[in-house]
């Protein structure tokens, strides 16, 4: 027996430098996948206000007389706020289940951080990475293993990981061991080749297979998928 959830994979550009004008671009983004009748989406790694691509190219020298970080910190959301409480207001309006990856400050530090809101629009879970991926920790810090759990939401039990989490074993594990039912897989832009983009979908499939959970990735367009009953 099983019950069929409409879910949609987005892929989403964010309103570069600006934390406003990208969370206005995903509340429309909600409404409108809401209107076609999609239950759950998950969308793209830190896309508020955007991922540091300048880490990936910059020299920490480099990063440090342009400002970047510091721009980034200043755009990144702090949680709770008013911008996640537009996120939670769409969700609640749209009847769906969101998971969205942002930049998260926390004092005078930045997270890598997913946040889950279920489809009365509640937060349900805020997770950060747990190491950020080689340049990634020039500018993010390090989160723990207490997001490392599914949480019940109206369409199952849903468990996230951000891209490069999808290599440790024993993070997935943690995940499958709490009876996840549906997987979301946040990547950021696909800059970095087809090799990145290949990898990071046979690391998704491999996921949803071990887990036998049904793997959500950032991806273009929406699906219709089956949510195996435990």
């Amino acid at each position: 027996m099983s019950t069929i959830v409409k879910a949609a994979a987005v892929q989403i550009s964010p309103v570069l430098y600006s934390r406003q004008g990208t969370v206005e671009k995903v509340v429309k983004k909600i409404r409108e996948l809401g209107k076609q009748g999609v239950q759950f989406a998950t969308f793209p790694e830190t896309v508020v206000p955007y991922y540091p691509y300048f880490s990936f190219v910059q020299s920490a020298f480099d990063m440090r007389i342009g400002k970047e970080h510091q721009r980034l910190l200043e755009e990144s959301v702090t949680v709770p706020s008013a911008e996640t409480h537009a996120i939670g207001e769409a969700a609640k309006e749209a009847n769906m289940v969101v998971s969205i990856g942002v930049n998260e400050r926390d004092g005078r530090s930045i997270y890598n951080t997913q946040l889950l809101f279920d489809a009365d629009g509640t937060l349900i879970q805020r997770r950060r990475k747990i190491t950020p991926t080689y340049h990634e920790r020039m500018i993010w810090g390090q989160g723990d293993g207490t997001g490392l759990r599914a949480v019940d939401s109206a369409v199952g039990r849903i468990g996230q990981l951000a891209c490069w989490e999808h290599y440790l074993p024993l993070a997935r594990y943690a995940l499958i061991a709490d009876g996840e039912q549906i997987h979301s897989a946040m990547h950021p832009g696909s800059i970095f080749g087809p090799l990145f983009a290949e990898q990071t979908e046979v690391n998704i499939r491999q996921h949803a297979l071990e887990s036998a959970a049904l793997s959500s990735t950032r991806r273009r367009g929406s699906m219709p998928i089956s949510r195996p009953r435990s």
